[in-house]
């Protein structure tokens, strides 16, 4: 891959590296699953590779093409993505897996549209804050008419239903509006008013609420709502300091569910010890640090907004991702970004990956 010289190659190195680390865990963490569900081991490893090649050179051409044209498809963008999102509803074309309506069928795979409609909000609100400069303090011009964008998405998001697609969406957004100038008391007054929906919406749905129940303890229900994050701790335990070995945890032979998409982090714990848990979070924060540099650097407020949006993006999947597995979080299905099987997520991810590296290319001599 051809890498111009002010490109950050550290940002570049950090996502190959966890895109590849990725490609190996899925394999580690479902071989043996996919030999008895399918009588293919290698089923998972071949489609995340193809994801892997596709999200790559997505990222490699992104990389090259300014940042700037971007603001011409952030409308049109946004349309497709909402429009996605209620295609996902249409019977024979929406994909119901879990009671959960969040893909789309197509011949080759299925299209998960939350995924990109979080990139089309970040490249949406950095297009549209850029214009409103001084605006952004106001509230009937610079904060609601964002926030009448984000009930709609949040709105079908949750019809889907997936509380934490729609949970990082609303961060994202506020985070942007915070860095933007919005007003404190907008902020506030938004996050006020959401909370007795939020506890509505997880207190009157029954999962939901055996969830929350099974976090604050899950030895209650070790067989049914705790048994997943007890097998995670499991896993963590079981991997001491430096881990069982690549391909050689047990807690994946059907014990921890969601091995190789959300839990994950879990196999990475149990094969590859507290060592090997420190290095892959210590990659993220070291990504989402570069990503923050890029932002503060960024040469015009378009791109500094994008670069800002995109990184919190990723740092809020992966540090929620890591809380969840842990216990520190109710359990909820997020993927870990890079890591986790799943063709769509890793795409926009080494999308996200790709505009960064672009805007980076624009930095000041000095700050490269």
């Amino acid at each position: 891959m051809e890498i111009r010289r002010g490109h950050d190659q550290t940002l570049l190195m950090l996502a190959t590296v966890l895109t590849c680390f990725g490609i190996v865990m899925v394999y580690s963490s479902s071989s043996i699953m996919a030999a008895e569900k399918y009588a293919d081991g290698f089923l998972f490893l071949k489609r995340q590779g193809i994801f892997a090649c596709i999200g790559l050179l997505l990222m490699a051409g992104l990389m090259h093409v300014d940042y700037h044209r971007l603001r011409r498809l952030a409308v049109p963008l946004l349309l497709l993505c909402t429009l996605l999102l209620v295609v996902v509803f249409i019977p024979g074309v929406g994909v119901r897996a879990g009671g959960a309506s969040r893909w789309i069928r197509l011949p080759f795979f299925s299209l998960q549209p939350s995924e990109l409609a979080k990139l089309g909000l970040v490249v949406f609100m950095a297009h549209s804050l850029a214009r409103k400069g001084e605006k952004i303090k106001t509230l009937k011009v610079g904060f609601l008419p964002y926030m009448v964008l984000l009930a709609v998405l949040l709105v079908l998001v949750l019809a889907q239903p997936d509380l934490g697609g729609a949970a990082t969406m609303g961060v994202v957004a506020l985070c942007l509006l915070l860095v933007a100038g919005s007003r404190w008391r907008h902020l506030f007054g938004v996050v006020v008013l959401a909370l007795p929906f939020l506890y509505f919406l997880v207190m009157n749905v029954d999962y939901r609420r055996r969830r929350i129940m099974a976090f604050l303890n899950p030895w209650d229900d070790p067989t049914d709502t705790g048994f997943q994050i007890i097998q995670s701790w499991i896993a963590f335990g079981t991997g001491g300091w430096f881990g069982n070995g690549l391909g050689e945890g047990k807690q994946k032979l059907f014990f921890l569910p969601e091995a190789h998409t959300d839990f994950i982090f879990a196999v990475v714990g149990e094969e590859l010890g507290f060592v090997g848990v420190v290095v892959t979070a210590a990659l993220f924060l070291v990504l989402v640090l570069r990503g923050i540099r890029t932002a503060v650097h960024a040469p015009d407020e378009f791109g500094r907004y994008l670069a800002f949006g995109l990184t919190v993006l990723i740092g809020i999947e992966a540090f929620t991702n890591f809380a969840v597995v842990l216990g520190l979080l109710p359990t909820k299905g997020l993927a870990l970004p890079f890591l986790s099987y799943g063709g769509t997520n890793l795409v926009c991810t080494l999308m996200e990956v790709g505009i960064l590296l672009n805007i980076s290319a624009k930095l000041p001599g000095e700050v490269r």
